[in-house]
């Protein structure tokens, strides 16, 4: 939308970090350009370390894993994983931390993707499609100290209490005529966008119904429609439509879903296309099948719920898409049991076990694929991968830093508009 690129720009002017988080797409094309081994897997697409943090599965257990799909295509390993230890050095630098911090966080991510990668590959596909990284786990691996562990910790206690019934009285207030309404916060929550497409929203949830498991379409039916607000998410989000629904049970329990655009992966037309497969690993009896472009049959919402049901370990049972008006979205879950760790003030050692825990949660989401045992035997057992990423880390968070000084200055100059502080 329009009228709210200026709140985009604003956000990606807030430090090279930000930019790095709002322009998938830049990198993409970039890594384009790259040497790749040609192994492909589901790729994130936007594994910068921002988008993972804890989750509930349907089970209710929490688990530590990557969070954002909205750039998921199949793609070259190597994307996700330089992404990756790119975002831990710009981070590290935004942060204050100092070179050898943001060189030891990127090259553990690597070694921790690189060793666990190898562990998949020795286990059999069933095993790996059960594993998990839970977040104690992660805290006993990873978090040595108390310290180290504590941003973590702190993730997971705020994940346990973030409900739709504690989202409640945060995100609404009752009406005159006692239902609860999505209180406005002007330009980040509006109604004004959805009085106008009242139909199209109506739509979207019928779409969206069509997708789900019959159980779960049983469980949704439950549950019906009290107020939906356009709501401004993100980074690189902003500017696309994404709504917030309430949605109240016949018991009287509230639902928050999230509807999110969902548009073409920053991938998409960067990958070669003889490498593109619906599944990246075609069964012993079945001949690889070409997937379809954006726009050519699937709908851009499932492919980011494929890709998310592929990558995660345990997806939202509430997960679907949907198409209405033009556009293609998919649907989740809001504010239910997700935590991210506040990485602006944690220190050194906590920073580095936190981007370790990211690689490791990335070899999993790559293991998936079916493709551990390639990668791993091109990885190997020694250092020379990691060192090779760390050096192109470094390389191009200087690239990043120039950019965002670009931002900088074509903001300064009125070239381009840029509203701060929302």
């Amino acid at each position: 939308m329009s009228s709210l690129v200026a709140v985009r720009w604003g956000r990606m002017l807030a430090s090279p970090f930000a930019f790095l988080r709002g322009s998938a797409a830049v990198m993409a094309h970039d890594l384009a350009a790259t040497p790749a081994t040609g192994l492909m897997v589901q790729a994130c697409g936007d594994a910068h370390i921002a988008n993972f943090g804890v989750f509930a599965s349907p089970e209710r257990n929490l688990l530590f894993d990557v969070n954002d799909f909205d750039e998921t295509f199949p793609g070259p390993w190597e994307w996700d994983l330089k992404r990756l230890a790119t975002s831990a050095v710009v981070a590290a630098r935004t942060s204050g931390l100092n070179k050898t911090t943001a060189s030891d966080a990127a090259c553990g991510a690597v070694r921790e993707y690189r060793e666990h990668m190898t562990e998949y590959a020795q286990m059999g596909i069933l095993d790996v499609w059960y594993s998990r990284v839970d977040p104690e786990a992660a805290m006993r691996t990873l978090g040595a100290s108390t310290g180290a562990a504590a941003p973590v910790r702190s993730a997971v206690t705020a994940a346990e209490h973030h409900t739709s019934a504690t989202a409640l009285p945060h995100l609404t207030s009752e009406s005159e005529g006692g239902r609860r309404r999505i209180v406005d916060h002007p330009p980040l929550v509006t109604h004004e966008y959805c009085a106008e497409h009242a139909d199209t929203l109506e739509t979207i949830m019928h779409s969206y119904r069509g997708t789900l498991e019959d159980d779960r379409r049983a469980l949704l039916d439950h549950f019906e429609v009290d107020d939906f607000a356009l709501k401004v998410v993100g980074v690189g989000s902003v500017g696309t439509r994404c709504f917030i629904g309430l949605l109240s049970s016949d018991a009287g329990d509230p639902l928050f879903l999230q509807v999110k655009q969902a548009d073409r992966s920053a991938l998409d037309g960067l990958v070669p296309r003889s490498s593109v497969t619906e599944r990246v690993r075609p069964g012993r009896d079945e001949q690889p099948r070409r997937a379809a472009p954006a726009g050519s049959g699937q709908p851009e919402g499932r492919r980011v719920v494929d890709g998310q049901r592929l990558m995660q370990s345990g997806s939202d049972i509430f997960l679907g898409w949907a198409s209405a008006g033009g556009f293609d979205y998919y649907v989740r879950q809001l504010w239910d049991m997700k935590g991210t760790v506040d990485l602006s003030t944690v220190s050194a050692s906590a920073f580095i076990d936190y981007v370790e825990l990211c690689g490791w949660s990335l070899a999993l989401a790559h293991a998936r694929s079916g493709q551990a045992a390639a990668i791993a035997g091109y990885a190997g057992s020694g250092d020379t991968l990691d060192q090779a990423i760390v050096s192109f880390a470094g390389a191009y968070a200087d690239q990043t830093e120039r950019d965002h000084s670009v931002l900088v200055e074509a903001v300064r100059k009125g070239w381009v508009v840029a509203t701060t502080g929302v």
